[in-house]
């Protein structure tokens, strides 16, 4: 008939237990996993696992003109007992890039890290952007690469492997082509457009948010010759 909360060895009585045994056994919470409870203890003090709510919406990003994240949350409902499951995460976060400022103007070009892609999802978006009718002119732009994060290297998903041909003092080529071309400059968000010689600008990796590095920006091409290893795509 007992029933105490978390670990509480003066919560004793003398029976049996679960395996038939004779002697001391727990009635508290720690008793399922010690394997010492009383016989009745499943049927006086039920198992009641951890209840919690729907995750709220998303919130807006941290800060705006930067990578940072989104969060969401949720609350709990009712408590675990009993050596009930316990609780999952209350807090969940996730990449975002904000490119408007609280203010409501565009950020500026070189603050904005480039969101970067395998140059064959190309394909797959010209097909989506003719069937639309909204296909654009789009345009190129040479980087050599700087520093990059191992995180890189360490991808197994088979989505991620076009990641292990980034290479710190590589050049590579980046496609800006509709959808991601925005008005009113058309162009690609984090291209480098208005950033100084020579200055190091960040890129970032979509589908593995260990991957991201700086790069310096070379020349831009109106007419797109990329080769096909090193190749990439704007987000």
């Amino acid at each position: 008939g007992l029933c105490c909360p978390g670990r509480d060895p003066a919560c004793l009585s003398a029976g049996r237990r679960p395996d038939g045994s004779t002697g001391p056994c727990y009635c508290d919470q720690a008793c399922a996993r010690t394997l010492d409870c009383c016989h009745d203890y499943a049927q006086a003090c039920p198992v009641i696992p951890c209840v919690v709510s729907q995750w709220s919406a998303w919130s807006g990003c941290a800060e705006p003109c930067k990578t940072t994240y989104r969060v969401r949350t949720r609350h709990i409902i009712q408590e675990p007992r009993n050596g009930g499951e316990a609780c999952p995460a209350l807090e969940e976060r996730a990449g975002c890039v904000e490119y408007w400022t609280r203010q409501g103007t565009e950020c500026q070009q070189s603050l904005i890290p480039a969101l970067i892609t395998t140059g064959g999802f190309a394909k797959a978006r010209k097909k989506r952007a003719a069937a639309d009718g909204n296909e654009r002119a789009g345009y190129c732009v040479e980087f050599q690469l700087v520093a990059i994060t191992p995180g890189c290297l360490h991808s197994h998903h088979s989505y991620t492997r076009w990641m292990r041909y980034l290479r710190e003092g590589h050049t590579v080529c980046v496609e800006c082509q509709h959808p991601a071309l925005h008005s009113p400059g058309q162009h690609c968000y984090g291209d480098g457009t208005g950033s100084r010689k020579n200055q190091l600008l960040h890129w970032h990796a979509v589908g593995n948010h260990r991957c991201k590095g700086t790069w310096r920006r070379i020349r831009q091409l109106d007419t797109c010759s990329c080769p096909s290893v090193h190749s990439f795509l704007f987000i």
